[in-house]
């Protein structure tokens, strides 16, 4: 049965279905066979780096008991668990003291999903029986406030806002003592979108996470990246600026379902050194999964033939 994170890589599995389609299960690939399956990978945004190795892989196997596909898969899994497959995401407060929350702080660049992500994990977490509470610090964009509390309405979670144009780290202070006064589990910070090339905008990131920590030691626990798929290998370049300023922890891959460049969470594996923690399936509140290397690997590459 292909569940929710093999559905929404549809789009990427269409891709790379004709030049899988030419691999055929009991012969070593040809090279026209091999040159265009690096051309769909390269297409669906694996990386050209990621690509050629793959590739690389099948031209030098020797004919056995492993089928073509096979070996792509194995060879595809052993890149993801490099650094992504222990990062389920957490939705444990193991190692947390009894009576403080869990902070969770939502960086990206403007439009990633990080609003929608933060109410994603909001319903997540409530469903597992955790209280939670939202902090709308992107102040810059009163409509991504607004949003927040509509989502907050919904799930009956309290919002903690301040005025637009007001500080982010003020509201992140007010929002983890809140969050500590009336027992929370889990705090989820909204940040404002911010350019990955704008010095002075990722160094704001650094003063919310001072603020964090002059209310409750040791937080944030988690600073997750929202990345839009949709972006590909430009979502990379993001990923790469956002590692060296915000201290991340892990990445949600936003939009899966909307984009046939899903093979960038290869690329991603390969680059950084950060585990992909959630997956969005789809537009409803639901739709949000942890991330599961094979499941992804297979919904890349559909049935075995």
């Amino acid at each position: 049965m292909v569940g929710a994170l093999g559905r929404s890589l549809g789009r990427t599995r269409a891709r790379l279905a004709e030049a899988l389609r030419r691999i055929v299960p009991s012969h070593k690939p040809d090279e026209d066979t091999l040159e265009a399956l690096e051309e769909a990978l390269i297409g669906a945004d694996v990386g050209p780096t990621v690509a050629l190795r793959l590739v690389e892989n099948l031209r030098r196997a020797p004919v056995d008991d492993e089928s073509p596909r096979q070996r792509l898969r194995a060879a595809m899994l052993e890149t993801l668990t490099r650094s992504t497959a222990a990062g389920n995401g957490p939705t444990e407060r193991d190692g947390l003291p009894d009576g403080r929350p869990q902070v969770i702080v939502l960086v990206g660049v403007n439009g990633s999903g990080k609003t929608t992500s933060a109410a994603k994990l909001g319903a997540r977490y409530i469903a597992q029986g955790r209280s939670v509470m939202f902090g709308a610090a992107d102040t810059f964009r009163a409509a991504a406030v607004e949003q927040l509390e509509v989502w907050g309405e919904r799930l009956d979670v309290p919002v903690i806002a301040h005025q637009p144009g007001g500080d982010p780290a003020a509201v992140v202070y007010d929002t983890c003592e809140a969050g500590r006064s009336r027992g929370v589990d889990v705090v989820l910070i909204d940040t404002a979108g911010r350019l990955h090339t704008k010095d002075n905008l990722m160094a704001e990131l650094a003063k919310i996470h001072r603020s964090a920590a002059k209310v409750i030691e040791g937080a944030p626990d988690e600073v997750w990246l929202v990345l839009d798929a949709t972006t590909g290998q430009n979502g990379l370049r993001q990923a790469e600026e956002f590692l060296r300023h915000a201290g991340l922890t892990g990445l949600i891959l936003a939009k899966l379902d909307g984009s046939a460049k899903g093979g960038v969470a290869l690329s991603i594996a390969e680059t950084l050194d950060l585990p992909i923690r959630f997956v969005g399936t789809g537009e409803g509140i639901d739709d949000l999964a942890p991330f599961d290397a094979e499941a992804y690997v297979d919904g890349l590459l559909g049935a075995d033939q």
